[in-house]
């Protein structure tokens, strides 16, 4: 479907007697015909049967270069249809779109979602220049321009993440009755954003990571522990409920691919693993969650990551200047989970097909992330080769 908002894109178009369509919302769609280069607005009915007479109308007077003049007597004209699913059109400002947004997920039951989604939106939308402008306005290059905000001092993973959050919301509040142009919050996906194996580069070595353990409190020491003995995504982690483990190993999920799409796995446990998490589970209902932030609530992304911040600044400061204790910049929470992937590849020799299937990746990602910190033990294979053969 063309962008019709972009005066190049539409000059563009090729043309033909059929105009090109742009959707306004369900079953409403602005035209612009290339040759003549007229406007036209078109009215599907939910009713409406393959066959059946369409309502449009031409929209006259309406210059070729005048998109939101066309865009607004479009939406003037699908008002006054009787019967229009969008006579309701509601317009007000990107925030107060996604806000509705927020209020459907609950209303449907989906509070999880919606309180993850509000997490994003309060990092990088209510404060931004895109929260205040009016939803109906929004072009591509505003949302362009929001993510190279965003971008600043983030990994294109991270922002890739927002940007789907945000789309799919505004996509939601379209389908909700707030005037918009779908085609806006379509942009090209970022470089290097496919995936989410390195989230962060840094690898934290055994002494570090116990560090930080121990210097955590306890919830919150727990649920580190629990991201290193099994390799999860912390949001695997903080969703895994007491039936999710069954004395050795651990259901995970998470979703994936466009659309997204649940992936479930089963990690195999080690001693020390199953030993943790027969402590997390005593005495839990089966649906209650195997960690939480006070006993009670399920961890919430920015409150493990303020746990973990605390964590590090204090095991730094019992470090003193020591080079080698010190915990690097950048460590996050996912260091555990790539420090995990890490060591089973390079000190316990395990196979990477089967570190991606205990871990929830690739062995594209594997091959790509995590190649560099097996190069050592490459070499010593080699050479062992290089020796046979003499």
């Amino acid at each position: 479907m063309p962008d019709l908002s972009r005066k190049k894109d539409r000059m563009a178009l090729p043309q033909r007697r059929e105009p090109h369509w742009q959707k306004l919302a369900k079953g409403a769609a602005l035209g612009f015909r290339r040759g003549p280069n007229t406007w036209l607005v078109r009215y599907i009915p939910p009713s409406t049967r393959k066959g059946a007479t369409r309502q449009w109308q031409a929209l006259d007077r309406i210059a070729a270069d005048d998109f939101g003049g066309a865009k607004r007597a479009a939406e003037e004209w699908l008002e006054q249809i009787a019967g229009s699913g969008v006579r309701s059109a509601k317009r007000s400002t990107v925030e107060a779109a996604l806000r509705a947004y927020l209020a459907d997920l609950r209303r449907h039951g989906r509070a999880d979602t919606a309180r993850e989604a509000e997490g994003r939106f309060k990092t990088c939308v209510w404060r931004d220049p895109i929260a205040s402008l009016p939803f109906e306005d929004v072009t591509r290059e505003d949302v362009a321009e929001w993510r190279e905000r965003v971008l600043k001092g983030r990994k294109a993973r991270t922002v890739a993440r927002y940007y789907r959050a945000l789309r799919a919301a505004a996509n939601a509040a379209l389908a909700l009755g707030y005037v918009g142009n779908e085609a806006a919050w379509k942009l090209r996906p970022l470089v290097d954003a496919d995936g989410d194996e390195g989230e962060t580069a840094v690898f934290l070595n055994p002494a570090q990571r116990r560090a930080i353990v121990g210097a955590a409190a306890l919830e919150a020491g727990d649920f580190l522990r629990g991201l290193e003995l099994t390799g999860a995504r912390p949001m695997e982690l903080a969703a895994a409920i007491v039936s999710d483990f069954d004395g050795s190993t651990l259901r995970l999920a998470h979703k994936k691919g466009r659309p997204p799409k649940l992936r479930v796995r089963r990690v195999v446990l080690s001693a020390a693993g199953i030993e943790l998490f027969k402590r997390r589970a005593r005495d839990k209902l089966p649906g209650a969650h195997l960690f939480t932030e006070d006993g009670a609530q399920p961890w919430r992304r920015h409150i493990w990551a303020r746990e973990i911040r605390g964590a590090i600044a204090k095991a730094n400061e019992q470090a003193g200047r020591d080079p080698v204790a010190r915990i690097p910049a950048g460590a996050s929470a996912y260091s555990f989970r790539h420090a995990r992937i890490s060591e089973l590849l390079q000190i316990h020799g395990v196979d990477p097909l089967t570190v991606a299937a205990q871990t929830g990746t690739s062995l594209a990602m594997i091959e790509k992330a995590y190649f560099r910190f097996i190069a050592s033990a490459v070499e010593e294979k080699l050479a062992a080769v290089k020796d046979g053969a003499e």
